[in-house]
């Protein structure tokens, strides 16, 4: 029996994924996170064989994967996001995770996923897997927020959203002096001027939604 663990701060997601579940043979759902706090306290008690992680959740989601992979390497994390693949999916399984899908994927695709990652196998969508394959072929023409670290990333598209400083700190839970100086670093990375500047690149390349 595949034993999974759903983090979602979304009960309603919570429910939707338990049906989808159910479908699939051989598979229970034996746990529920609505936090990443949740979620570390219960891999620490309990065992799973895949973890289905919402990475826009409380606690941060790539923070999350980050320790769940410190304190179990082993563990499977699929991601699931609200976020188009271009903006979270690279950078999700460079920090451990087994997959990601967006929430608008088909429940058949879900299940895809799910029965590759239990076989001991990566998951990633077609489009997703002809992307990172063309990067690799186009290594010099990477976009250039990808020198920028996780924590930074999700500091530029915030601002970029229009959230204050104040209000991205609190989102991450960091201070506000932390966040400006996170914004800073993003500015002298990408070798920019101001902050409007920074913005208008985010909405550009389509990372502000």
């Amino acid at each position: 029996m595949v034993r999974i663990l759903i983090a979602d701060d979304h009960p309603v997601v919570r429910i939707g994924l338990k049906g989808v579940l159910a479908e699939i043979p051989n598979t229970e759902v034996t746990g529920e996170a609505s936090t990443g706090h949740e979620v570390l306290e219960k891999v620490q008690t309990q065992d799973f064989d895949i973890i289905l992680l919402d990475i826009s959740m409380p606690g941060n989601g790539l923070d999350v994967l980050k320790e769940l992979k410190r304190l179990k390497p082993e563990q499977k994390v699929l991601v699931l996001s609200i976020y188009p693949e271009e903006q979270y999916a690279v950078r999700a399984l460079k920090a451990g995770a087994a997959g990601y899908l967006t929430k608008d994927s088909a429940p058949d695709e879900l299940m895809t996923a799910i029965k590759r990652i239990t076989s001991g196998r990566r998951y990633v969508s077609p489009a997703l897997a002809e992307r990172l394959a063309s990067e690799m072929e186009r290594e010099s023409e990477r976009p250039a927020h990808d020198v920028l670290s996780d924590r930074e990333f999700q500091v530029m598209r915030l601002i970029s959203q229009g959230k204050t400083v104040k209000k991205a700190a609190e989102e991450l839970g960091l201070s506000a002096k932390t966040v400006s100086t996170y914004r800073t670093r993003i500015l002298d990375k990408l070798k920019m001027k101001n902050t409007n500047e920074m913005i208008r690149y985010a909405i550009e390349k389509g990372l502000s939604t």
